[in-house]
């Protein structure tokens, strides 16, 4: 966390706690609206199942070329190297069986009233690039064919449900395809060793997943508008009192996810040491990003936070939007003054 949140932190108490009060209890667990994300992965191996000697599992060093068949079990595994753009790491894993689906039968192909590759399941699991855990998001279904029906342009393909994850996506749900093929997504004999799998190389793909979450960010309120001071003398921020360009703004929110340390569910956060938030924060001031300088727990409370940051050196005078997002899941959009 920056410097600047920990010196404050104990004086931003007395206005976080006016902030948090009184916030209205409908900030807990709002319905989401829908959140598009796009997953880049990188080093991209599909290992396929064509050895039947556990001897030889994982054995050969080096590339190795598959031999491919009808039925077979297909694990696939990648990195997590961005999400929306923002850099992240963390591990894709897909597991599939070979069951190529038809309207029209012919040899080993297996008859049916769709067009799929077959039946399988996916794990995304997200860190921040520091290593910090964000969560995991995890889907089953079809393999190939087309995007189910309503499904956002850019899930052109597969046919997946997400039925849930953790951490920041606890209780996600949605759909998820296949995506855009950066570069060619490289075939590996189960004899291979996937120790060596970003050594020997693989393919690059960017996956689209049309995500519901189970709650959203929500920026508290105040008998006298949105919960946000100025942290130079921790007065609100108002038309008489506005903001100003480069000015370091705190905002009190309910829902932005784990923290670490971490508190157990309905658990209040600690004051010492401060509960960072895990997921990556990001706030918008007229719809563009402001510098975060740390996002925290605010202590005695299960579900309210404190986001310093700092308000974009271009902004322009009069009302501006503001909005918090974290793990890439926005709130809505509340207005301030700008002087």
């Amino acid at each position: 966390m920056h410097r600047l949140t920990i010196q404050n932190w104990q004086r931003l108490l007395v206005v976080a706690a006016v902030g948090v009060a009184l916030a209205p209890r409908t900030g807990f667990a709002q319905p989401a609206p829908p959140v598009v994300l796009q997953i880049d992965l990188e080093n991209m191996v599909q290992y396929m199942g064509d050895v039947f000697d556990p001897s030889k599992l994982a054995s050969v060093p080096t590339p190795t070329t598959p031999t491919a068949s009808n039925f077979e079990t297909l694990l696939l595994i990648a990195d997590l190297v961005a999400v929306n753009g923002t850099a992240v790491k963390g591990t894709w894993v897909a597991r599939a069986q070979r069951l190529t689906l038809r309207p029209t039968a012919s040899g080993g192909v297996s008859i049916a009233d769709v067009t799929r590759t077959g039946p399988g399941d996916e794990t995304y699991e997200v860190l921040r690039t520091d290593g910090t855990p964000v969560g995991t998001i995890v889907s089953l279904g079809f393999f190939g064919g087309s995007a189910p029906p309503g499904a956002p342009s850019l899930l052109t393909t597969g046919n997946h449900a997400i039925v849930g994850g953790t951490g920041a996506f606890a209780g996600v749900r949605g759909e998820d395809g296949g995506g855009e093929s950066l570069s060619a997504i490289r075939a590996a004999s189960f004899s291979e060793d996937p120790a060596n799998r970003r050594v020997n190389g693989g393919g690059k793909m960017r996956f689209t997943l049309h995500l519901i979450p189970q709650t959203r960010p929500q920026i508290s309120a105040t008998s006298s508008g949105p919960a946000v001071v100025h942290s130079s003398d921790f007065t609100p921020v108002s038309s008489s009192n506005p903001a100003k360009a480069g000015e370091i703004l705190s905002l009190f929110c309910r829902s932005l996810g784990p923290t670490t340390p971490g508190v157990d569910p309905g658990s209040t956060f600690p004051q010492d040491p401060p509960a960072v938030v895990n997921g990556p924060v990001d706030v918008l001031v007229n719809g563009k990003h402001a510098e975060v300088l740390g996002a925290v727990g605010y202590p005695g409370s299960s579900d309210g936070y404190q986001v310093n940051f700092r308000v974009p050196a271009d902004a322009g005078p009069g009302t501006a939007s503001l909005q918090v997002s974290a793990a890439w899941i926005p709130s809505d959009g509340v207005s301030i003054a700008i002087h």
